[in-house]
């Protein structure tokens, strides 16, 4: 299985590391990708883009070394995605080349505009990846179409009624831990380890597990069953 998780900011993925690692570990190949370098944290001050750029590519390198994943940055301009087919036939070329069974991403109406414009995109490009004559569009070298049926999930939103799912990630529980004290120490969040824990009990807690991650499945009805 290909996985390809799709966020605006580094940090996003926090929502989801667990289960990219879990995936990872079992031999599923997984990809990691930001729409953006997030160099509008206050964090950076003043420094040049160029300076921001190799920063964020050493978090990103980090990031998909602990969870045994590969990585890729866009540069679509933090707050400044607008959720357009340019964007949409970026990923789609990645989607062609990744070929993934399985999408993670943002929900459709969270309050940040990236977030939600990342989710766009990143279902606009399962559509831009199946026909040729988009996607191959101004190219030298020809992509093959990405034609097979994807498994698009979202974080949760009160406002959805997509089916939910829930990720055991008891075991990835330190991992997780592990990459959201990093992020902390970077932006000097108040937040402490013990919070981000209570999150995925929670999380558990209404899957019968220790810890978990939920997602909802982007489709109107769930697939049959033979049984309950």
């Amino acid at each position: 299985m290909n996985i390809i998780a799709v966020f605006a900011h580094p940090d996003d993925e926090l929502g989801c590391v667990g289960t990219l690692a879990k995936h990872a570990a079992r031999g599923d190949k997984v990809l990691l990708v930001w729409t953006t370098h997030g160099e509008l944290a206050s964090q950076f001050g003043d420094s040049k883009h160029a300076e921001v750029r190799s920063v964020r590519q050493e978090h990103g390198a980090w990031v998909a070394a602990q969870i045994g994943a590969d990585h890729h940055f866009f540069d679509m301009g933090d707050s400044r995605m607008t959720g357009s087919r340019h964007e949409g036939l970026a990923l789609a070329r990645l989607y062609a080349q990744f070929k993934p069974d399985v999408i993670i991403g943002w929900s459709d109406d969270h309050a940040h505009p990236d977030h939600r414009m990342s989710a766009k995109v990143a279902f606009d490009a399962i559509t831009l990846a199946r026909i040729p004559k988009i996607l191959n569009e101004e190219l030298e070298t020809r992509l093959e179409p990405h034609r097979k049926p994807l498994r698009f999930y979202q974080y949760p939103s009160a406002g959805s009624a997509y089916p939910t799912v829930h990720i055991d990630v008891s075991e990835q529980l330190e991992l997780s831990e592990r990459i959201f004290s990093f992020y902390r120490d970077f932006y000097r969040w108040e937040a402490q380890p013990d919070l981000f824990r209570r999150g995925r009990a929670a999380r558990g807690l209404e899957a019968g597990v220790a810890f978990a991650e939920a997602f909802q499945l982007r489709q109107r009805f769930v697939p049959a069953r033979d049984f309950l």
